[in-house]
């Protein structure tokens, strides 16, 4: 578990997040490009409340959701994406 303090100053947890959460959770991250060639994340409203329910330690209901500011929210999805994702591109050290 890490425990995180937002730019707000708020401090959540994220919890170890296991191997089939970890895989759910990335399955539903939809990226695409713009016109501009800029990346985004389709239905993010979604994606992000999904990761949060999942991966917060402790009470992640409909009113703690609602009572964070998109910022938060945003915040906490982009400091669990690079968690999980950490690792992805480096190749095992297993025999």
């Amino acid at each position: 578990m890490d425990k995180i303090k937002l730019k707000s100053g708020r401090e959540v947890s994220i919890k170890d997040i296991g191997l089939d959460d970890r895989d759910a959770m990335l399955d539903s991250v939809e990226y695409y490009q713009n016109d501009d060639g800029n990346p985004g994340v389709k239905m993010m409203h979604t994606t992000i409340t999904k990761w949060l329910r999942i991966g917060l330690n402790g009470k992640a209901d409909d009113k703690y959701i609602l009572g964070l500011t998109f910022e938060e929210r945003t915040e906490i999805f982009l400091i669990m994406q690079k968690k999980l994702l950490t690792g992805e591109e480096n190749a095992s050290n297993s025999k």
